[in-house]
C-alpha cells in the first residue's frame, strides 16, 4: 500500500499538471482571439516551464551511522524487496548523493572523483563537464545488481597525509576531526566527491529530489553543501541516535549548518529499538523515549511536535512484509512531511501561477478595451451617416483621412520614447550584470587574502554586501525614473492621440534585497573568530567565492530578467496598440469607401460592427471566466483523494508497463 507521502506527492504532481493544462488552454484562447503577443506568449511558456521543472528537494542530514540511508530505504525503496542504498554497519555513504530524474540523461549512477577538489571548482561548475564523471549503468529488474552498483558510493581509498591535506580532508588545527592513520602513515578518504543517481521513476519524474549527505567531516569540507545544496532544499530531515541524543558533533552540524536556516526542519530520533530493555516494562521504555524527545527539543530549540522517535530498521522490515515488527514510527514522519511541507510548497507554486495569469489577463483586457473603444467610435460614425447625402459621406471620409494622417504624425514621438526607454533600461541592467557581480566577489576574495591570517575577511564580506545593496538601490532609482517617464509620456499620448496606454507594475527589487539578506545571514558565520582556521585552508576561500558567486548570480540575474521583461512589456504595449489602431483605420477606410459606392451597405456595415461589439464582450467574459477558474485552481492546495489510485512508492526497479503508466 502506498505511503501518505507518496500519495501527497502524487496529488501535488496531478495538481501541477492540471495547472499546466489550464494555462495551455488559456493561452490557446488568447491566441484564437489575437490577444497573445510575443511577450505574453513567452510569459505563458515560462509559467509552464516552471511548473514542469519544479522540484521538491528533501535532504537527509546527520553524522555518520545515524541511519539516513536506512530511513531513505524505508521511505522510498521498500518495493524492491530489499535494501537499495547501502546501510549496513561500516558501509556508510561517504559522499553527498542526489537521487533525481533528468530525462536528458540515461538511467545510471554518476560519480565525481575526489581529486576534482584540487581544482577549487564547485560541483555546480563541474556538472556540465561529463568527462570528469565516472558513470555506472543501473540494471533494471535486478534489485541485487542495483544495490551492488549503488555500493560504489561507500568506496574509500588510502592516501598520504599530504594528499589528504591537499584535498581539504585533513586539518592540522583540528586533529580530533581527522581520520586515523594506519601503520604506513596513510589515511582513509572518500573515493568520490559527489554522486548522482538518475532513474525514471514516476515520483522522480514528478519533481522529487532526495539528497543523502555524509557526516560532519564531509559537510564541513565541502563548501557547496552548506552554501548551495542544503540552502536550496525545501525541507531538512535531521537524524539523531536515540541512545546518545544530541552529541557534540550533532550539535555542531545543527548550529553551524542548520540551526538558523529559513527552511522546514524535522528531527528524527532514530534507533529507538535500542532502548528496548527486558528489565523494563513498555510504559517505562516509552517514558525514556518521551524524555529523550523532550531533551532533544530543548537542546535544539525545536517544537516537540517536530521530533519524531522511530526505528528506520523496523520501518523497513515492516514495509518488506515482516508482520512481527511495528511500523517503526514512520507514518508520523510521513504525515508531518505531507501536512506541513507540501501545502507550503503548493502555496508558492499557486502564487506564482496566479501572478502570471493576472499579468496575461491585464494585457489581454487592455487590447480588448482598445478594440471595443474603436468599435464604438465606428458605430457612432456609421449611425451618424444614416440619411446623409453623398456629399456628407465625402466630408466624413475626408475628416477620417485627416484623422489617420494626424495619427501617423505620432510615430516620431513614439520612436523617441522607445529610444529613451531603451537607453535607460540598458543603464539599469548594467548595474545588475553578472560580470559586475563577479568583479565584486573577486574583490572580496582579494581583500580577504591580502589581510593577515584572513582577519579582514569578515570586513571584506560586509563591504561586499554594502556594494551589492548599493547596486540594487541604484537599479531601483533607475526603475523609478523609467516608470515616471513612461507614466508622463503615456498620459500625453493618451490625451493627444486617443491611446489606452497604462504603465505596468514596477519590478519588485525588494525580493532581491531580501534574498541578499538571507545569503549574508547564512554565510556570515564563516567569518567569525572560531571559523578563521577554515578560511586559511588552501583553496577554501576560492571555493567559497565561487559558490557565493553562483548564489548571487541567481539573485541578480533573476532581478535583471524581471526588469527586462517589464521593459519589453512597455514596448510591446506600444506596438500592439499601434497595430490595433492601424488595423482599425484600414477597416474604417475600406468601409467608408464601400458605403460611398453603395449606400445600401450602410445598414449591413452597422450590423457587422454591432456583431463585432457583441463578440468582443463575449471574449471579455470568456477571458475573465478562464482567469477565475485558473485562480481558484491555483489557490486550492492539492489533496490526496481517498479514491485516488495509489501512487507507486519510489522504487528503482519496476516493469516497463509501470514506467509507462507513471510517465502518463
Amino acid at each position: 500500500m502506498s505511503s501518505t507521502l507518496s500519495r501527497e506527492l502524487d496529488s501535488l504532481a496531478d495538481w501541477r499538471r492540471s495547472l499546466d493544462r489550464r494555462i495551455d488552454q488559456f493561452a490557446a484562447l488568447l491566441t484564437d482571439h489575437d490577444l497573445l503577443d510575443p511577450e505574453a506568449s513567452a510569459l505563458a511558456t515560462t509559467l509552464r516551464q516552471r511548473l514542469a521543472s519544479d522540484r521538491l528537494v528533501l535532504a537527509f542530514v546527520a553524522e555518520f551511522s545515524r541511519g539516513k540511508s536506512e530511513l531513505i530505504n524505508a521511505l522510498f525503496f521498500a518495493d524492491n524487496g530489499r535494501r537499495v542504498l547501502p546501510a549496513t554497519p561500516g558501509r556508510t555513504t561517504m559522499c553527498p548523493v542526489e537521487l533525481a530524474w533528468d530525462p536528458q540523461e540515461s538511467p545510471g549512477l554518476s560519480l565525481l572523483p575526489i581529486n576534482t577538489r584540487r581544482g577549487g571548482q564547485p560541483v555546480s561548475a563541474l556538472r556540465t563537464r561529463p568527462e570528469l564523471w565516472e558513470t555506472r549503468s543501473l540494471p533494471a529488474g535486478d534489485p541485487a545488481g542495483l544495490a551492488k552498483v549503488l555500493e560504489e558510493v561507500t568506496r574509500t581509498q588510502r592516501v598520504p597525509i599530504d594528499d589528504a591535506r591537499g584535498l581539504g580532508l585533513w586539518d592540522d588545527e583540528t586533529p580530533e576531526d581527522n581520520p586515523p592513520r594506519d601503520e604506513n602513515d596513510m589515511v582513509e578518504v572518500p573515493a568520490w566527491r559527489h554522486a548522482l543517481i538518475n532513474y525514471p521513476h514516476p515520483l522522480l519524474k514528478r519533481g522529487l529530489v532526495v539528497v543523502d549527505t555524509p557526516g560532519l567531516n564531509a559537510i564541513g569540507a565541502e563548501p557547496e553543501l552548506t552554501l548551495g545544496l542544503l540552502p536550496s532544499a525545501h525541507a531538512i530531515v535531521f537524524l539523531l541516535a536515540a541512545d546518545t541524543g544530541v552529541t557534540r558533533s550533532d550539535l555542531s552540524i545543527w548550529r553551524d549548518h542548520l540551526g538558523d536556516r529559513s527552511l522546514e526542519r524535522f528531527v528524527v530520533l532514530n534507533k529507538i529499538d535500542i532502548l528496548n530493555d527486558p528489565l523494563l516494562d513498555a510504559a517505562q521504555i516509552q517514558a525514556q523515549v518521551t524524555h529523550q524527545c523532550q531533551t532533544v527539543a530543548e537542546t535544539l530549540g525545536m517544537p516537540p511536535q517536530r521530533i519524531f522517535p522511530m526505528s528506520a530498521r523496523e520501518a523497513l522490515l515492516s514495509r518488506l512484509g515482516d508482520a512481527d515488527v511495528g511500523d517503526g514510527g514512520l507514518p508520523a514522519l510521513e504525515q508531518a512531511l505531507s501536512t506541513e511541507l507540501l501545502p507550503q510548497r503548493s502555496a508558492v507554486i499557486g502564487r506564482l501561477v496566479e501572478d502570471g495569469v493576472l499579468v496575461l489577463q491585464q494585457r489581454a483586457l487592455k487590447r480588448l478595451t482598445d478594440r471595443r473603444r474603436q468599435v464604438t467610435e465606428q458605430l457612432l460614425d456609421l449611425r451618424g451617416l444614416r440619411g446623409k447625402s453623398s456629399t456628407k459621406l465625402q466630408m466624413v471620409t475626408r475628416r477620417f483621412e485627416a484623422d489617420a494622417q494626424a495619427f501617423e504624425q505620432c510615430m516620431p514621438r513614439l520612436a523617441a520614447l522607445r529610444a529613451v526607454q531603451s537607453r535607460q533600461l540598458r543603464d539599469v541592467l548594467k548595474l545588475l550584470a553578472s560580470d559586475r557581480v563577479r568583479a565584486e566577489t573577486q574583490r572580496m576574495q582579494h581583500d580577504s587574502e591580502s589581510s593577515f591570517f584572513k582577519l579582514g575577511a569578515g570586513k571584506a564580506f560586509a563591504q561586499l554586501g554594502e556594494r551589492l545593496r548599493s547596486m540594487l538601490d541604484a537599479a531601483q532609482i533607475g526603475i523609478d525614473e523609467i516608470d515616471q517617464m513612461l507614466g508622463a509620456s503615456y498620459r500625453q499620448l493618451n490625451a493627444d492621440f486617443g491611446f489606452a496606454l497604462a504603465a505596468s507594475p514596477k519590478p519588485d527589487i525588494d525580493s532581491a534585497r531580501r534574498e541578499l539578506q538571507r545569503i549574508e545571514a547564512s554565510y556570515s558565520r564563516y567569518f567569525g573568530l572560531t571559523k578563521l582556521w577554515r578560511l586559511s585552508e588552501p583553496g577554501f576561500l576560492t571555493q567559497f567565492q565561487q559558490v557565493l558567486l553562483s548564489r548571487l548570480r541567481v539573485v541578480f540575474e533573476s532581478a535583471a530578467v524581471e526588469i527586462e521583461l517589464w521593459g519589453k512589456a512597455a514596448t510591446s504595449q506600444l506596438e500592439s496598440q499601434l497595430r490595433e489602431r492601424r488595423r482599425s483605420l484600414r477597416h474604417r477606410r475600406e468601409a467608408y469607401a464601400r458605403i460611398q459606392a453603395a449606400e445600401g451597405e450602410l445598414e449591413s456595415r452597422i450590423s457587422e460592427v454591432e456583431g463585432q461589439e457583441q463578440r468582443l464582450q463575449q471574449t471579455v467574459e470568456r477571458v475573465e471566466a478562464a482567469v477565475d477558474a485558473l485562480r481558484i485552481l491555483a489557490a486550492s492546495p492539492p489533496r490526496a483523494d481517498a479514491a485516488h489510485e495509489p501512487a507507486p512508492r519510489l522504487s528503482l526497479v519496476h516493469s516497463s508497463a509501470q514506467a509507462s503508466r507513471g510517465a502518463a
